[in-house]
């Protein structure tokens, strides 16, 4: 008799598929999948620190991209030629941004020594208040803070830190000059990238790629208006204070408060105890404080009535997720990781919600959006403009 292989029924368990199907094996599944994520996010990350040089600038481009792209597209209506906008706006923001580098520089710099010297002197005067109060008080904890901020400050690297990396001049110039030429490219061909780039995206995900792009651009260019307006309206206000005052060194500290406002949360306050403590030593405990007070009440300026105002919903993210973004950002980048951490948190988090359903746009506004690319469509029907034609969005199609 011959023997018959039975195949097993179709509703029937596959030997060996118990041991992923039950909840202990879905458990090691989705463990895998996240350590693989984790990998792959932890080699992408290190990847990018190693190349600082090239990332930092590209992202500095992309934020002042879309900063200035409103300005663009305001000349662009109002008559300009796509090419003339261009020029003149990427023009004038660098020497608006390399005058203002290049002021923050020569005003700290020069000043350095005297800051450090300042700030220790008054760090030990409220040290000798300290100990000399009715509260017992740690004496080897403040001890031990301050010996360290003076060994950073006083150090050889500190200078090259506090104005982010500025003393490498090699690299800052390389840095510069691959920043303006990429920004050059996103002002001039900005859409034509992008479209470029929607190409990859299947079609079911296009839509949410538009928008998340439009969410990009909004968010970075509301945060650094927003951000700028109110670094210049904390300096101005407390740089004026100072000055009233008779603090000393208050230009330099007015621009600590204008560069510390673009790290939120402890940028302002760090350049307020700064203030403070030079006030302490250079006017008495009476300037000082009138100096806290108003620290204190330009900061609920700014939280109350500024950035609601002027960056609108472009910083919608938690306390506890901009404290841990500007962890993150100084540990791999330094200064200028935590200047660009907050920001890109947002964007982050903006691009989410797209991506989730939670935002899906106004349809209006989602119907103005750049259409994705054309070519695909006019290869196929044979329509394809020349070589040299000019693009709508400003740009020359190549």
């Amino acid at each position: 008799m011959a023997t018959q292989l039975h195949e097993p029924a179709s509703g029937a368990p596959k030997p060996g598929g118990r041991t992923w199907n039950d909840g202990l094996g879905r458990a090691g599944l989705r463990s895998a999948q996240l350590l693989l994520v984790l990998l792959l996010v932890t080699v992408t990350v290190y990847a990018l620190t190693r190349v600082t040089l090239v990332v930092i600038p590209v992202l500095l481009a992309l934020i002042l991209a879309a900063a200035i792209a409103p300005f663009v597209n305001w000349l662009r209506r109002h008559g300009w030629p796509g090419a003339l906008a261009t020029i003149t706006s990427f023009v004038l923001l660098l020497v608006i941004f390399g005058g203002l580098v290049t002021g923050i520089v020569f005003a700290i710099r020069n000043e350095w020594s005297s800051l450090v010297e300042q700030a220790v002197a008054g760090f030990d005067e409220l040290y000798a208040l300290v100990q000399s109060g009715p509260l017992e008080i740690n004496t080897d904890m403040l001890e031990d803070a301050r010996d360290a901020a003076v060994d950073f400050a006083t150090s050889s690297t500190a200078g090259a830190g506090a104005l982010a990396g500025i003393s490498a001049a090699t690299n800052f110039i390389t840095g510069f000059l691959l920043m303006a030429v990429v920004l050059f490219f996103f002002l001039k061909d900005g859409d034509m990238i992008w479209r470029f780039i929607l190409r990859w995206f299947p079609e079911d995900r296009k839509e949410k790629a538009r928008l998340a792009g439009a969410r990009t651009m909004e968010v970075l260019g509301s945060y650094v208006r927003g951000t700028a307006i109110v670094a210049l309206v904390d300096a101005v206000c407390i740089g004026a204070a100072l000055f009233f005052l008779g603090v000393p060194l208050a230009l330099p500290l007015a621009v600590i408060v204008f560069v510390g406002a673009f790290i939120p949360l402890v940028g302002a306050t760090a350049a307020g105890v700064l203030a403070a403590l030079i006030a302490l030593v250079a006017n008495g405990p009476v300037v000082a404080l009138i100096v806290v007070a108003v620290i204190i009440g330009v900061n609920q300026l700014e939280g109350n009535l500024l950035q609601p105002v002027v960056m609108g919903r472009s910083l919608s993210i938690h306390a506890l997720v901009i404290l841990l973004a500007l962890t993150a950002g100084t540990i791999l980048a330094g200064i200028i990781g935590a200047i660009l951490a907050v920001p890109l948190a947002a964007v982050a988090w903006a691009v989410i919600k797209v991506w989730i359903g939670e935002d899906q746009g106004d349809p209006a506004e989602v119907a103005e959006l750049p259409e994705e690319p054309e070519d695909a469509a006019q290869d196929a029907a044979g329509t394809k403009k020349p070589a040299g034609s000019v693009d709508p969005a400003g740009g020359n199609r190549s």
